[in-house]
């Protein structure tokens, strides 16, 4: 009993200099909401309201030819009788400009009707039609893909029922009095008045259902829980610094040969920098809530865990790290040197979905990636409780490495 209230004096004694020191305040506090400020103004409207799908569609044969009838068909002509979902469907003209457009990337793709397009078509010996894109972008590459299947299926379709029926006319033609007449323009006048029709009977289908309008995501939802971790980490690791010095100046040891003993000690320094981070994270989540209207997700208790067990794990790690360095400059500078390369690795600094597959790989060692990426399933993709379980053990488990490391090197008095 009496330990744990010298555990208890420890950890006050370390919130009264911390609120005491300006610098640590604010570089802990202060500091990363101008971060989360500017970050907000300049990612607002990024991932934002729902824009109408645009197929662009080229052709390379004359003006006579069928893709030109095709395409006259299903060009848009009127943006605003659109029904939502449905593509606003664009003739482009220049074949070569479009293809150097989607190069330079200021054109996502588009199909392109190639030159013997009507006399493949006449003929029935088939041909391809060329589908463009940027690579970037999976949302149009599937639409265009999509298109130009559909327009195939159609086309071939359309081919054998007018081969068909033309076939039976020659049969009984054949005897009749008189000729056959021109079979190629016959076909040919065929497809085009098919073709003319499919303006009334659409290639793609879409079934759409308004649920309510979308809008653009909040930044917040990503940035505060990035900066979050990033900074409750920060304030763990230099604490380290302050854990060295007491060492240096003999204060640990002034307080082991008082009542205090070793155990008592280590607890109220680890309890101290968990207090600090738990007044962060409070901070951090009651500003964002209040200021920047972060939806919370459907599990609010799964992001106060995850956050509770970030500071835990951060606390540990500080603890462990001043067991490894002699002086409160080395403390420091190895504190910044670990929190700058853990974070932006971790994904504090962007979400870790958008960057390349090997980064997401390594990002796994780190325990910042394990705490971004729940809040991102939580603030983000709407996952529930259970789907961040793994993540909550990942960080129990670097909790329970750190803070072994941490009880068995842990020494009072300076080298």
């Amino acid at each position: 009993m009496k330990q744990l209230r010298n555990m208890w004096f420890l950890t006050v004694k370390d919130l009264k200099i911390f609120a005491s020191d300006r610098t640590a305040l604010i570089f802990a506090i202060l500091f990363p909401f101008f971060f989360i400020v500017l970050f907000n103004f300049v990612m607002k409207g990024v991932g934002g309201e729902d824009q109408r799908l645009v197929i662009n569609l080229v052709t390379r044969e004359p003006a006579s030819g069928i893709s030109t009838q095709l395409i006259s068909s299903l060009a848009t002509t009127d943006i605003s009788a659109l029904k939502p979902g449905e593509p606003d469907i664009v003739w482009i003209k220049d074949y070569d400009q479009a293809k150097l457009d989607v190069e330079n990337k200021k054109l996502d793709g588009f199909i392109a009707f190639p030159e013997n397009f009507t006399e493949a078509v006449i003929m029935g010996y088939g041909t391809n039609l060329e589908v463009v894109y940027n690579p970037n972008n999976t949302r149009v590459i599937a639409a265009l893909k999509g298109m130009a299947r559909s327009i195939s299926s159609q086309i071939g379709t359309r081919q054998v029922v007018s081969n068909t029926v033309i076939g039976l006319l020659v049969e009984q033609d054949l005897t009749a009095p008189g000729s056959v007449g021109d079979l190629s323009q016959a076909i040919r006048t065929q497809l085009i008045r098919q073709t003319s029709s499919l303006q009334k009977a659409p290639l793609v289908f879409f079934t759409t259902q308004e649920v309510g309008d979308v809008k653009a995501s909040n930044p917040a939802n990503f940035t505060i829980p990035g900066y979050l971790v990033m900074f409750v980490f920060f304030t763990a690791a230099f604490a380290a610094a302050q854990l060295v010095k007491e060492r240096q100046n003999h204060t640990l040891e002034r307080l082991l040969s008082s009542s205090a003993n070793k155990t008592a000690i280590l607890g109220g320094v680890y309890g101290g920098t968990v207090a600090k981070g738990l007044i962060q994270i409070a901070i951090f989540w009651a500003f964002g809530i209040l200021v920047f209207k972060v939806d919370m997700g459907v599990s609010p208790l799964a992001v106060i865990i995850i956050s509770i067990l970030m500071t835990l794990m951060a606390s540990a790690f500080g603890v462990m790290l001043a067991t490894f360095v002699k002086t409160e400059r080395s403390a420091s500078s190895i504190g910044v040197l670990t929190s700058l390369i853990l974070a932006p690795l971790g994904g504090c600094w962007w979400p870790l979905f958008i960057t390349p597959h090997w980064m997401q790989v390594i990002s796994k060692v780190t325990p910042h990636a394990w705490a971004t990426t729940a809040f991102n399933t939580l603030l983000l993709f709407g996952g529930d409780f259970k789907s961040v379980i793994p993540n909550m053990l990942m960080l129990i488990g670097f909790m329970v490495i750190f803070g072994a490391v941490a009880i068995i090197r842990f020494r009072t008095e300076a080298d």
